[in-house]
């Protein structure tokens, strides 16, 4: 008897694309803009760091419960259920954005959606090989992947570069500091007590800073002198709103700094007091953030670069200090920037907009995507015989020949580069003060989601295009080079931090060039250890491996990076590659893989 035709075929381009793009965005949203969000929201690189790294193990453990969703239930009931799931998930985001502890809720949230779209992934993955015929399958295998890619393009690009706009349309007016260094300049050696509190400006509620502009005498000063300076100003900016009195600071810092100074000199400094210009609303929180945007980066500011301010605070000013470097001797000017937005706001409407995406494919798919006869619940009828041939799909793998050696490979292949990716993204971010780039939120969104994505995939298809001529044998040790040499732009980029953007995209844009073509190798590897009875399910198993790659090395990186700074990190990147490039020489492989065969 024959289907139905809405059960039986519907166009593939009425779902594959459709399908494909669901399935890329929230893998986008836990390992890439979840890092981006919360380092905009002020959180520590060693925290995000290891808690989206602990992110990955849905993608580790898939294959475990890769079963069930082959016995429960049909794959379409799976894809429609995860996305109604993830949609659920990015709402659960939207409301804990604004509360106080919205770390661990959004964390919670967005482990719900790591579970969910690792499922999503393995009934889409199914779904697509019983809805198509073998030939149906090749052909829109290329369309598929490109959608998946363009999901990539839409989250880190389009949507941080929509959250940045957010932030930039509903902060307050840009305030730009200038500092000069200058040989009849002043030296600050205390806080002035008499600015505790700051009077409010006519006007609208604006960012005010004191004084207008910074004179910092050429020269240098004992370092007992700037300890006392440096601690008297975090002391404050730690406790504000209980230091509006006249309260010793200078009592309270040179107490931990008597005796004698060593003999050490450091460049001068000077104070800049920074607050709003009047009360903003109730439960308003306002967000700056300073730091230099230009001039010469002998001047550096020494304390926070995230300021936050509310009705109870706002003319109570942080403390910027300001140094200069030593071995600077002749005048010199930069330019700091004072900027704001909306935060919260901005990251709660754009998670808002993934969730009300996920609700529309949830319903679309739910009445699109066709039913095909093969896509039904599996009946066991013995357990026993389904509980041993699951163990054997196990089995088999870990006794494949010189499988410990594949392991291993699979597990350090991307061992710098697991590090480098939890990083880099704060990196670019991070102020230049704490050794960063100082790129806004639209910036990151550019570089990274629409040029770095493009470069990322043509890298990845003239990999595919050349290990098709000669195989991955001749192939190998090229692409590994490719996605490991280009890693020494960041450690260039940590020591210049060029001001030029479009100097600081390019360069990105070569080493994600470098890492799609690299990747090539890795994949089409895991393909030929998957090789033979099980390949589907032994595939997924090295997957998980891969998977588990990159979260352990994540895990600590970004307490790493906190220990040593960005300059010695990409350092110790470079040098973290060279394992997965000595083990090369250890690998079998068919010199005829990859290779087309004659008819």
């Amino acid at each position: 008897m024959s289907q139905a035709p809405d059960q039986k075929k519907r166009n593939g381009w009425f779902w594959i694309p459709s399908l494909y793009f669901a399935e890329g965005v929230p893998y986008t949203v836990v390992m890439l803009i979840a890092v981006v969000f919360y380092k905009r929201m002020g959180i520590s690189n060693t925290e995000i760091a290891l808690y989206t790294s602990w992110l990955y193990l849905p993608w580790v453990i898939k294959p475990f419960w890769s079963p069930l969703v082959d016995i429960v239930r049909t794959k379409r009931f799976w894809i429609i259920t995860m996305q109604l799931l993830i949609g659920a998930g990015l709402g659960g985001v939207v409301l804990t954005i604004p509360l106080p502890f919205f770390f661990q809720l959004t964390l919670g949230f967005f482990w719900l959606l790591a579970f969910s779209s690792a499922t999503h992934d393995i009934a889409a993955d199914g779904f697509y090989m019983i809805g198509l015929s073998q030939h149906e399958q090749a052909w829109w295998v290329g369309i598929r992947s490109t959608f998946y890619r363009l999901a990539i393009i839409a989250g880190q690009g389009g949507l941080i570069i929509f959250a940045g706009m957010i932030e930039s349309n509903t902060g307050l007016e840009d305030y730009s500091f200038e500092v000069h260094a200058r040989k009849n300049g002043s030296i600050t050696h205390t806080v002035d007590m008499s600015k505790a509190e700051l009077e409010a400006v006519d006007g609208d509620l604006g960012i005010q800073i004191q004084p207008a502009e910074l004179n910092i005498h050429v020269g240098s000063q004992t370092n007992v002198q700037y300890d006392s300076l440096i601690t008297m100003a975090n002391y404050w900016n730690a406790n504000r709103l209980s230091m509006t009195d006249s309260t010793d600071l200078a009592a309270l810092a040179f107490a931990d700094h008597q005796g004698p100074p060593t003999g050490e000199r450091v460049g001068n400094a000077g104070l800049a007091y920074i607050a709003l210009s009047a009360r903003p609303e109730v439960d308003e929180e306002i967000v700056v953030t300073f730091g230099i945007d230009s001039g010469d980066k002998s001047i550096r500011l020494q304390t926070d670069t995230r300021l936050v301010f509310h009705q109870d605070n706002w003319n109570i000013p942080y403390i910027a200090v300001i140094q200069l470097h030593p071995n600077l001797k002749t005048n010199s000017d930069a330019l700091f920037i004072a900027r704001s937005g909306n935060i919260r706001l901005a990251w709660t409407l754009s998670f808002l907009v993934l969730a009300g995406m996920f609700l529309v494919f949830c319903i679309y798919h739910y009445f699109v995507l066709p039913k095909p006869a093969e896509d039904k619940r599996m009946v066991v009828e013995n357990t026993a015989a389904f509980v041993k041939n699951y163990l054997h799909t196990f089995v088999s793998f870990f006794t494949k020949e010189k499988i410990g050696l594949a392991i291993t490979f699979i597990l350090i292949y991307r061992f710098g580069e697991a590090q480098l990716v939890k990083i880099a993204p704060l990196f670019m971010i991070d102020s230049i003060e704490a050794g960063g780039i100082g790129l806004t939120t639209q910036q990151y969104g550019f570089i990274y989601g629409t040029l770095g994505a493009i470069m990322l995939t043509l890298g990845g298809i003239l990999g595919g295009i050349v290990a098709a001529r000669q195989g991955l044998k001749f192939w190998i040790l090229w692409m590994a080079l490719a996605m490991k040499l280009p890693d020494v732009v960041y450690v260039y980029l940590s020591y210049a931090q060029p001001e030029n953007f479009y100097m600081v995209a390019t360069m990105v844009g070569i080493e994600q060039f470098g890492y799609g073509f690299g990747f090539t190798a890795y994949m089409l590897y895991m393909i030929t250890v998957a090789e033979g009875e099980h390949k589907t399910a032994h595939y997924a198993i090295c997957t998980g491996f891969m998977a588990l790659g990159m979260m352990i090395p994540g895990m600590f990186s970004g307490w790493l990076q906190e220990t040593i700074g960005y300059q010695l990190f990409f350092i110790w990147v470079l040098i973290a590659t060279i394992p997965g490039l000595v083990m090369l020489k250890f690998l079998p492989i068919d010199p005829e893989f990859g290779k087309k065969k004659s008819a």
